[in-house]
């Protein structure tokens, strides 16, 4: 050796990630209990637990069509610590199950929040499998229901009815239509208790999963059918996995284009009705890109700051650079920001308020766009240090542009959004909460009063974007006060368009709350 290692930041201990005051404080506000969060926010900041991410990543799923002998088996394998981060989602975290037994959407959106700092991928499949839920239950469908509250993980090819827990999946998007699922041609016909499925599914995520949500058309119209994996007596089914897609982020998870051929279905809802039935699934799931988001961006924070807080430069640390600490701080808000609107989301969307119908849209659109910008100033803060594959930024950036396309686009959003806002009762709830807020802060005054007319489909994105940080300073009106005001003057007051470019007042409040306590010691 012949030099010697100096002014390196030590690894990354164990963490308790449940230690997070954005989140502790959000989740009390929503009505949940942030001590229930104790052990699975342990288990997930291992050390461990990040090596199991790195090799999941790094070991990509593999797509096996055939057995030896010439078999269709369709199967995809897994790394082991794919299925070790799945056992710790969905048992240890009860993320798909959490809502569902006793915690409310809140508990979920905390605890998903929380799997997606220990490996975003593997939550893909936790997502849908809570957001299947509502589904499954206005069908009536209990048995598949029992299998997602039970919170188990297990991986076996077997029917559903002999799995101790189970996994849901979605195909909905086909090759010609995307977003617009009405242009569809999977095609659906009845044959005795069940429907045959013939046709194509461009996206299929989590192609393991034990059941998948589909949309085909049927003879009254485009339909809602749930396709389980293995048949009742463990017969083939007819569900073809074409190939796996080489994406560029969340490599830990399989997604999937499939056809169908003469594949047996369960009808879900009524026929014809298959936009509305399964519209309930897609607001579970656009709530959860949300949490997703901020927890990649949380995730990107705290390596920063570990980073920040034992790298030297000019004498000082980083951390204690005047532009550093601004810049830091302005990351730190981003993050309590996403935190406290997804959290306020799940509250609206428990308590069947109106306001979620533009709430979660709103969070959906703007939030996910800003992964993006968070995780690159997180990876800049690190230098050339955070640009090499050793390093988790490369993987945490890859995945942050996800979000913002799964579920609707930003188009798709701000447009969805602009429909809700035709109901009366939706745009009364608006402006009931938004009069409410007045007074609080000049910017926020400032800024509620561009809601006084209805906007047009050239200015959705830019209606979307003021009311999500409308929103934003509504979920963060009742906690530290100091955040509120950070967030009121650098959001609001028409300061700098670049992160550490905007005045953020309240810089040491902001750094000491998202700190890591293990890296002040």
């Amino acid at each position: 050796m012949n030099h010697e290692v100096t002014n390196q930041p030590p690894p990354v201990p164990d963490l308790d990630l449940a230690d997070d005051a954005a989140l502790c404080d959000a989740l009390a506000r929503a009505g949940g209990d942030p001590a229930a969060l104790s052990s699975f926010g342990d288990a997930a900041g291992r050390a461990e637990t990040r090596e199991l991410a790195r090799l999941a990543n790094e070991n990509r799923p593999v797509l096996h069509s055939h057995d030896r002998y010439g078999h269709r088996i369709d199967r995809v394998e897994f790394h082991p610590a794919y299925h070790e981060l799945m056992g710790l989602g969905l048992e240890t975290g009860r993320v798909a199950a959490a809502a569902w037994t006793g915690e409310g959407r809140a508990g979920h959106i905390a605890r998903l929040y929380l799997m997606t700092q220990a490996e975003a991928g593997v939550v893909c499949p936790m997502s849908m499998t809570h957001a299947a839920m509502p589904v499954l239950a206005a069908a009536g469908l209990e048995d598949w229901a029992a299998g997602v509250r039970a919170a188990r993980y297990d991986p076996r090819h077997l029917p559903a009815p002999e799995k101790e827990g189970l996994t849901l999946g979605m195909a909905m998007t086909e090759k010609q239509g995307g977003s617009d699922v009405r242009a569809n041609t999977t095609t659906a016909r009845p044959d005795g208790d069940w429907w045959v499925l013939d046709g194509h599914k461009w996206f299929c995520s989590a192609p393991m999963s034990d059941g998948f949500l589909t949309l085909a058309q049927g003879p009254e119209g485009l339909s809602c059918f749930l396709v389980p994996r293995v048949l009742p007596e463990g017969r083939a089914q007819g569900m073809r996995i074409m190939r796996l897609k080489d994406k560029m982020g969340d490599r830990a998870n399989a997604s999937s284009e499939i056809e169908y051929h003469g594949a047996r279905a369960i009808a879900v809802g009524p026929p014809g009705r298959g936009i509305a039935t399964i519209i309930a699934m897609v607001a579970e799931t656009r709530l959860d890109c949300v949490a997703g988001s901020a927890g990649g961006m949380r995730a990107a924070l705290r390596e920063a700051l570990w980073h920040v807080a034992h790298r030297r430069a000019f004498q000082r640390r980083l951390i204690d650079q005047p532009a550093m600490r601004v810049l830091m701080a302005d990351l730190c808000l981003e993050v309590e920001a996403a935190v406290a609107l997804s959290l306020r989301g799940a509250a609206l969307m428990d308590a069947g308020d109106p306001l979620a119908r533009v709430a979660v849209p709103a969070a959906k659109y703007w939030v996910c766009k800003r992964q993006v910008g968070v995780v690159h100033e997180a990876l800049e803060a690190h230098g050339g240090a955070g640009y090499v594959e050793e390093a988790p930024m490369g993987r945490l950036f890859r995945a942050a542009p996800l979000n913002a396309v799964w579920e609707g686009s930003g188009n798709v959003i701000a447009l969805d959004l602009l429909r809700a806002l035709r109901d009366p009762a939706v745009t009364d709830a608006v402006a009931e909460r938004f009069a409410a807020l007045r007074g609080l802060h000049p910017a926020l005054d400032a800024h509620l009063a561009g809601f006084d007319h209805a906007p047009d489909e050239a200015d959705a994105r830019g209606f979307a974007e003021r009311l999500a940080l409308g929103f934003q300073a509504e979920a963060l009106s009742e906690g530290d006060p100091a955040v509120f005001e950070a967030f009121c003057v650098a959001r609001l007051g028409g300061t700098g368009l670049a992160y550490g470019g905007a005045e953020v007042p309240h810089t040491e409040r902001l750094i000491e709350r998202a700190m890591p306590a293990a890296a002040l010691g």
